[in-house]
Order: C-alpha cells, then structure tokens, then sequence
C-alpha cells in the first residue's frame, strides 16, 4: 500500500472488532494510506499483520485521544461498537455514543473531508426494522447509537450513515439492497459487504450525506420498501488510483 503524501489517509476507528478488521481487508489492496486504531495493545500486532500503514492506541472516550487519531486524515471510517455486555441493555457511557461524539467533534476540528459511520438497524426511524425481542435487549446501544447519527448530522461533514441489519460473518455477495427513511429493509447481511459499502461510500456521489438501511439480498426478510439504486464505487478499491475524488 502507498502510503505517499499524494495518498488520501483514512482512518479505520474500531479496527480490531470484526467489521473493523473487514474493512482493513476492502482497503489493503488500494493506495490509500491507512491508520488503525484499537483500545489494546495486545491488538497492534495483528492489525499490523493486515498491512495497514499506522496502529495507534486509543480510547476514544478521551478526547484527546479522538483528536490524535484523525490528525492528517482524510476519511473517517467509523466501527465503534460496544462488546456484547449488560450496558446495551442499561445504556449509560458507551463507546457507541461518547467515543462516536468525540471522534466526529475531532473529525470537524481537524478538517477531515469525509466521515463514514456504522449504525444499525432499528435506531431511530429503522426501529421497525429489528423485531421487537431484539430491540428489548440492545435497547441502551441503539439511543446511544442515535445520539451519534444525530450528532453527525448536525457536524455539518460530508458523510454517509450505515445501518446494517443483523450482522453474519458470510463472505461477501456484493449483493446488497439499500434502503431509505428508517422504515424499508430488514434482514441479515455479511460484515464483509458493510465494510466494502463503507470503504466506497467516499467515493460514491450517490451515498453523500444520506443516511442508508442495507441488507445482503439474500437475508432480506420481509417486503422492501423506500428502496434506492445506488452504484457503489467499488471500482475505487483497487490500487494507483492517481485521480481519486472525494
């Protein structure tokens, strides 16, 4: 991987969760210069063993930290989650809210040019879209994680909001089915398309500043509705990409 100045740098935040770690995989083969980050330094060595060019330990509940990370980055490609605990069901400090909150804050203030977020479905208008058991038990981790959709809206950054349905670790179909305005897809999709819808989000004039419900076509459930035709620019994860455009 390129990691020249004439390189965009984009940052992967929550690199050592699962999507985090697909989504090193979606850019590795590109010319983008990537910086990882993890809470721990037992994570260093395996992210370093996907090619990125840079892992930084960060707690993002420091805002300080949150800064240090985007300094000289580009693109922001966010996959914080809290692990599978009692406070998705409490709620209270998440990382999904304070760590996403202060990393958008940090985002604005270093200038950075675009801001990719993983959501959910079933927060705010989507909740429609994870049944109601389901809903019960992440309760705290959804209104933690529209509180982060909603502060990055009012950031004012050029960003695309992802919200998957439930999360597989399928390999990828490049099958997706996208969605709009909360109430129109459930179902299922594999980690490893998120990670390639966000890495082409940048890129894709058509995801700009919209917030999306995706599923993998064959985990949809249910009848669609608000569907929107998006041509990801997965054609833009590929290497020596001299005219890249955000």
């Amino acid at each position: 991987m390129d990691s020249s100045s004439t390189s965009d740098r984009v940052l992967v935040a929550g690199a050592s969760g699962a999507t985090g770690q697909e989504l090193l995989s979606a850019l590795r083969p590109t010319d983008l210069a990537v910086r990882a980050t993890t809470q721990s330094y037992a994570n260093v060595t395996p992210l370093e063993r996907h090619g990125v060019d840079e892992v930084m330990v960060v707690d993002f509940f420091e805002s300080a930290d949150a800064v240090a990370a985007v300094e000289d980055c580009d693109i922001v490609c966010c996959a914080l989650g809290t692990p599978p605990s009692w406070r998705h069901v409490t709620g209270g400090k998440l990382v999904d809210r304070t760590g996403v909150i202060n990393l958008v804050t940090a985002a604005v203030s270093e200038g950075v040019s675009y801001f990719v977020h993983e959501s959910a479905i079933g927060v705010g208008n989507s909740k429609s879209g994870m049944p109601l058991p389901a809903r019960l038990l992440v309760r705290g981790s959804l209104a933690a994680k529209e509180d982060a959709e909603a502060a990055l809206r009012r950031s004012g950054l050029n960003h695309t909001i992802v919200r998957p349905g439930k999360l597989t670790n399928d390999p990828p179909t490049g099958e997706v089915v996208v969605g709009e305005g909360g109430d129109s897809v459930s179902g299922s999709i594999s980690r490893a398309d998120v990670a390639r819808v966000m890495a082409a989000a940048p890129f894709t004039p058509e995801a700009h500043d919209r917030t999306l419900e995706i599923v993998g076509r064959d985990g949809l459930s249910g009848r669609p509705t608000n569907l929107v035709d998006i041509d990801w620019a997965t054609d833009q994860l590929v290497a020596d990409r001299k005219h890249r455009r955000i």
